[in-house]
């Protein structure tokens, strides 16, 4: 490459870096910079496009990250770009790059990802692992892929038997069991515990006590929620019976509605609310009083000396939140993540024998077997089936 062609792509790669600066809200800037030198101008525009029509900021962020590992894994595989719409063939080879069988590989070198390939994803920090990637994944990034290509006004080729079978035989071959968001529940005895070590008075033991009370309580919500809510989402609304089979008692529970707006299962118009009763409403109370929050943001980043900061939270400092508590409270952090709030909170209804579509009303799950899972593994571990020997 000549002198001036290395600053021509330099300039390109700082245009479409300023072009995703326009997305910082929802992209992670972190990689601004990588994303910049791997997305095509196409790419960029495509990206922008999408958040103009308003798809939800975790699923651009999404199709962001997967596309960049796309565009990076066809330079690698191909020495090209990817190309729009995607061939079967190449749509096949993605898929046996990324699923395939141990056993085979140990007697078959050329089987699975190449070690070209391997090598130049893992310089870019992009391939941690030398086994296959999980099913989940490969169907997310073709499914990204998918989408990519129609809003481009294009027809793939996603659906075609060749692509479907070879999925699934993939899958099949690479017996990679499904795992946890989380390993490990929430539930309600080790929120108590996570509780008890932010029960100080400091702006952050405030913050991070509503944080993860309010995540949980209101049916276990999405990291991506919390770090997006705001405070017009919340409705102050009347006091309730502190027991419900006595709705005349004049015992009664403060109450607030949090209107999710748009959501992975919901539509930012649609009328979903899920409702905080009794403490977890006084502990969101006490945290917008104290930090003074009237607007914007409900939680927001405290700097070192304990000023509080404009800006919200992100969904990974959510994450980080909840595993230092776990760690202050002599518990792995590695068992634990954000998302054991909400399979914390399900896992809790069924325990408590909460109804499935009761529960489901605060969790927002569309899916009841999805919901039920959560209640399956509860009796399982509190039934008798599994104790004929103890």
């Amino acid at each position: 490459m000549t002198k001036s062609q290395s600053r021509q792509t330099f300039d390109m790669a700082t245009e479409r870096a300023l072009q995703l600066d326009a997305l910082a809200a929802v992209l992670p800037m972190d990689r601004r910079d990588f994303l910049a030198e791997i997305l095509t101008d196409d790419d960029v525009a495509t990206l922008r496009h999408l958040a103009k029509e308003g798809i939800g900021e975790n699923s651009l962020r999404a199709l962001a990250s997967d596309l960049g590992y796309l565009e990076a894994w066809s330079f690698a595989a191909t020495g090209q770009p990817l190309p729009w719409p995607a061939s079967e063939a190449l749509l096949i080879k993605f898929v046996a790059h990324h699923l395939w069988d141990f056993a085979k590989r140990e007697t078959d070198q050329a089987h699975g990802m190449p070690a070209d390939v391997a090598t130049a994803l893992k310089s870019q920090g992009l391939l941690r692992s030398d086994g296959p990637h999980a099913p989940a994944t490969v169907r997310r990034r073709l499914s990204s892929w998918s989408t990519l290509t129609k809003w481009r006004g294009l027809r793939g080729k996603f659906n075609a038997p060749g692509l479907q079978s070879a999925v699934k035989l993939a899958v099949r071959a690479s017996a990679r069991p499904r795992g946890r968001k989380s390993k490990k529940a929430v539930t309600a005895d080790i929120l108590t515990a996570l509780l008890n070590t932010c029960a100080g008075d400091r702006l952050v033991d405030l913050r991070d006590r509503a944080v993860l009370i309010t995540a949980f309580a209101s049916g276990g919500r999405r990291r991506s929620e919390i770090a997006a809510l705001r405070f017009d989402q919340i409705v102050e609304e009347e006091p309730v019976p502190a027991d419900p089979k006595a709705p005349d008692s004049s015992n009664k529970l403060p109450s607030l509605s949090i209107r999710l707006g748009r959501t992975k299962t919901t539509q930012a118009d649609s009328d979903a609310f899920v409702l905080l009763v009794g403490r977890p409403v006084m502990v969101l109370q006490s945290w917008l009083e104290r930090a003074g929050i009237t607007e914007g943001a409900v939680f927001r980043g405290i700097d070192r000396w304990g000023n509080l900061e404009t800006r919200g939270l992100t969904p990974q400092a959510v994450n980080l939140i909840l595993k230092r508590r776990v760690a202050e409270a002599g518990l792995d952090p590695a068992a634990f993540s954000a998302h054991g709030l909400r399979s914390g909170y399900l896992t809790e209804t069924a325990r408590r024998g909460i109804p499935l579509p009761e529960a489901m009303q605060q969790s927002q799950h569309r899916s009841v077997q999805q919901a039920s899972n959560y209640y399956n593994d509860a009796e399982r571990t509190l039934g008798r089936a599994a104790r004929i020997i103890v």
